[in-house]
């Protein structure tokens, strides 16, 4: 099989094989989920829950590949100026004065829903 045929049925089988992101959260599964590690969720639960748990505000929803993934591919030392120097509505530091910058980078991470790789 080669040409145009070959071709598309690559085509077919890649898009096939991609698997779409997961559905966002709930309103409540949104409110519900925070970091395993005690620290981390105090840091969520003073600074970036407040917006990135309630779809109003306009921030990425925490867990929503659909808005995070485009987000995470800028990379993560994108994502973290943003938070260090403010972004669009988001506030310099993410309003969290005592995080520092691996407070942020887990937090970001958490958000994302993008294990720390090994």
């Amino acid at each position: 099989m080669g040409g145009k045929s070959g071709w598309l049925l690559a085509l077919v089988l890649v898009v096939g094989c991609t698997k779409p992101p997961p559905p966002p959260p709930s309103a409540q599964q949104a409110l519900a989920l925070r970091p395993q590690d005690v620290r981390l969720a105090r840091l969520y639960e003073t600074s970036c829950k407040a917006c990135h748990a309630h779809a109003q505000s306009g921030a990425p929803l925490v867990h929503d590949h659909a808005a995070w993934d485009p987000r995470w591919k800028q990379g993560l030392a994108s994502l973290q100026d943003h938070v260090i120097l403010g972004y669009k509505a988001m506030p310099a530091g993410g309003q969290c004065l005592t995080c520092t910058p691996s407070d942020h980078q887990a937090l970001i991470r958490f958000m994302a829903d993008q294990p720390e790789k090994p």
